[in-house]
């Protein structure tokens, strides 16, 4: 298994995840051509994708999936919420996830975790294949016991480390904003993503990649000092932007 993103920021977020047979797109917050280009990076064109599975409705999530999928006939998984939010009876291929219960894509096994966030009915998302586990977890304002119960034991890790709790408190935002990004319903801090990863079991974890980074309220040195102070992060650590993304990530 391997994954990458292909960009992630508040502005724009999508990653890829693949076996040798099956490729899916998480989210897709970029235009056509954009997500064309920036999937031509890592050698992927958008014939090769077998299904977008959509977190939520926000449009750095969800703005270019029904080009993408209309014009390529890509399935399309989400939660009811979702689809409620987003609904265009014109989109094919729609498949409504049952959260708690796993379903199955090619070769993944997939399970739709609900996470606290200020949309509909958000969802993030563990895979496993040949025997291994990755999972994705932004947009969500504090982690629950679920939470912590579906993210043991994994493989590798797409995280949200949204802001630098210093650099959003002292920033142009106005409060009310402020108040959403930090409260339970918006976005982990750099300091809360450090604090999940000290207590799930690492044990197996081979890499970490940090994302959905506001390119306003955090930068990737502040994250990088936090990680460097902090000890018991096992796995190689990779960060994320808007601009690049990132590379491929073998997990083995």
């Amino acid at each position: 298994m391997k994954f990458a993103s292909i960009g992630s920021s508040s502005k724009g977020n999508c990653t890829v995840v693949s076996t040798h047979s099956t490729s899916l797109l998480v989210d897709c917050g970029f235009s056509l051509k954009q997500t064309t280009d920036r999937l031509q990076r890592l050698n992927v064109k958008p014939q090769d994708i077998d299904a977008i599975l959509v977190t939520h409705e926000h449009d750095d999530h969800w703005s270019g999936v029904p080009g993408l999928c209309k014009k390529y006939k890509i399935p399309i998984y989400l939660s009811a919420g979702t689809y409620r939010a987003v609904y265009d009876d014109s989109l094919e291929f729609v498949n409504i996830v049952d959260t708690e219960v796993p379903f199955i894509v090619g070769d993944f096994r997939i399970l739709g975790i609900t996470v606290p966030h200020d949309a509909l009915e958000p969802l993030q998302y563990v895979f496993e294949a040949n025997f291994l586990r990755f999972g994705v977890l932004t947009d969500l304002g504090h982690v629950t016991p679920y939470i912590f119960e579906h993210y043991d034991c994994l493989d590798a890790l797409l995280l949200e480390a949204n802001h630098d709790e210093s650099m959003l408190a002292k920033g142009m935002y106005p409060s009310f904003l402020k108040a959403r990004i930090s409260g339970g319903w918006g976005h982990l801090s750099n300091r809360q993503a450090i604090d999940f990863l000290s207590k799930i079991d690492q044990t197996r974890l081979q890499h970490v990649l940090f994302g959905h980074m506001s390119d306003r309220n955090n930068c990737q040195e502040a994250l990088k000092n936090l990680v460097e102070q902090r000890y018991g992060i096992n796995g190689k650590v990779h960060y994320a932007n808007y601009e690049y993304g990132s590379d491929w990530i073998e997990i083995i």
